[in-house]
């Protein structure tokens, strides 16, 4: 292995590194992001409302369609899914 593919192995070995330790802590936040939203589902529920609020729902898919395009609404949705139904 010449000097030049060791120094890039090594720069995506450190960059692998990272990413490992960011998807740690996204997977973190969406667990904590399923606990506040079972918490604001058994409030409602309690008080007589829905499970659901589709129309904060729908605030959810545009705020990351809009930070993120196309592949926001998708991930939005999947985290929509995460958090739904838990109570």
């Amino acid at each position: 292995m010449t000097t030049t593919q060791a120094t890039t192995a090594e720069l995506i070995g450190t960059a692998r590194q990272r990413i490992d330790a960011l998807d740690g802590q996204i997977i973190a936040l969406v667990q904590e992001r399923m606990g506040v939203s079972a918490e604001i589902q058994r409030t409602r529920i309690e008080s007589g409302g829905r499970r659901v609020h589709l129309t904060r729902e729908m605030e959810v898919l545009s705020h990351y369609s809009d930070a993120l395009g196309k592949p926001g609404t998708t991930l939005a949705m999947t985290l929509l899914e995460l958090c739904r139904g838990r109570v």
